[in-house]
């Protein structure tokens, strides 16, 4: 199946035969390290590299039983969903639940196209180690599923601290328990006014919906303003752009991955090598970074402090709701086409604000739409506090099953 798998495991042999994921079957993107598996990140930067061990997060899963079947395809260095295929494996019965870098809300969109579960977790809670990345400050190792009861075990499996990521918090284990809790209370969820002001009648329509499924099985709504919501988009734009900039400068060709074997020296050498080593979407986005790192960098540093604000004021909104409920999509941009910058940033518009303040967030499909008609539904819940978010998620979905 070379259309979904860019590599497969000849030997799923399960590390643990009696672990909390045993027989859960897995499939990573190709920039999860998987001792001897190919390593390429989807991108001819890195052509021909080989993990030389396992990221932290897969071996953590081999240990509690999971069987690591294969590398799905995926957009380039994993910035969007152009040629992603993780849903698919889960989708045609391949798989229980794929590993796929969350940076603009990725896992998410995925799951919402073909209707799934998708899982965003807190920065900083699970360990970075291991996945070749590209924007270091909001990317996440996200997790999609058509079940969230593996993605609670899953996350339970991996959550922990690691001492190999520095970018984990030491309380990046607090507030996890062992056993979802049990969500007593109502729940109030809050619903952002000015991104509901942002989208069409056709998906206001849509999401009404949605939400009236909630209201029908207990959730109780409440309008909260956030006045900054438009300025997330430019924001993560910018601070991701540098960043990956940054990032992406390590592929030179001298070490590993692709070397143009033109060059009268070894400037010519780095620079085609540079030339070839990167798809038109990625060479845009670096160019970009380059502008803001060496042109304008007033414009990052506000964008920065732009963040912090951002990331205040979101805490503050969750202090006086349980969570906030967002749609997943909009329905005129499809991620998996998207070949511009701009166009990737318009498919992601709406999924992107957790990767840039750092919260869990939960894409919650609707049994009684197919993945094309349903425009998705985000539980977003405090930072650290995925455990209660992944449990709210479990139950309203339960009640929505039983009421279809």
């Amino acid at each position: 199946m070379p259309d979904i798998f860019t590599h497969r495991n000849p030997s799923v042999e399960p590390l643990a035969l009696d672990g909390a994921l045993s027989g859960v079957r897995v499939v990573v993107q190709p920039n999860l390290a998987v001792r001897g598996w190919p390593c390429h990140a989807g991108s001819r930067a890195l052509a021909g590299y080989t993990a030389l061990e396992d990221a932290t997060v897969v071996d953590r899963l081999a240990r509690a039983g999971a069987l690591l079947i294969g590398s799905s395809h995926m957009g380039e260095l994993g910035f969007g969903l152009a040629g992603d295929t993780s849903a698919r494996a889960i989708a045609n019965g391949h798989a229980d639940l794929a590993l796929l870098t969350d940076t603009m809300g990725e896992a998410r969109m995925a799951a919402a196209a073909a209707g799934l579960f998708g899982f965003k977790p807190s920065y900083g809670r699970v360990s970075r180690r291991g996945l070749t990345g590209l924007v270091p400050s909001m990317e996440c190792v996200g997790m999609v599923a058509a079940d969230p009861a593996w993605i609670m075990g899953a996350l339970a499996a991996v959550v922990g601290a690691d001492p190999n990521d520095p970018s984990m918090p030491d309380d990046c284990a607090a507030g996890w328990l062992a056993e979802p809790p049990v969500i007593q209370k109502a729940c109030v969820a809050g619903v952002i006014q000015e991104c509901m002001n942002s989208l069409t009648p056709v998906e206001l329509k849509a999401f009404q919906a949605r939400l009236t499924r909630l209201a029908a099985v207990g959730v109780t709504f409440k309008s909260v303003s956030l006045r900054d919501y438009a300025l997330f988009r430019d924001a993560h734009q910018v601070i991701a752009a540098v960043e990956a900039s940054s990032s992406a400068g390590k592929y030179d060709g001298v070490r590993y991955g692709h070397r143009c074997p033109d060059g009268k020296n070894w400037n010519e050498m780095y620079l085609n090598t540079r030339a070839e080593a990167f798809g038109p979407l990625i060479k845009t986005f670096l160019f970009q970074g380059a502008y803001f790192q060496f042109q304008n960098y007033p414009a990052f540093e506000n964008a920065c402090r732009i963040r912090g604000r951002l990331v205040r004021t979101v805490t503050d909104l969750l202090g006086q709701v349980d969570l906030l409920v967002t749609p997943t999509r909009r329905s005129a941009h499809d991620p998996l086409l998207a070949a511009t910058v701009e166009a990737t940033y318009s498919a992601f518009e709406l999924t992107l604000p957790a990767n840039l303040t750092g919260q869990p967030v939960l894409q919650v499909p609707d049994p009684t739409l197919d993945g094309a008609d349903d425009p998705g539904l985000q539980l977003t819940g405090l930072r650290l506090d995925d455990a209660r978010l992944l449990s709210i998620g479990l139950q309203l979905s339960s009640l929505v099953r039983e009421g279809r």
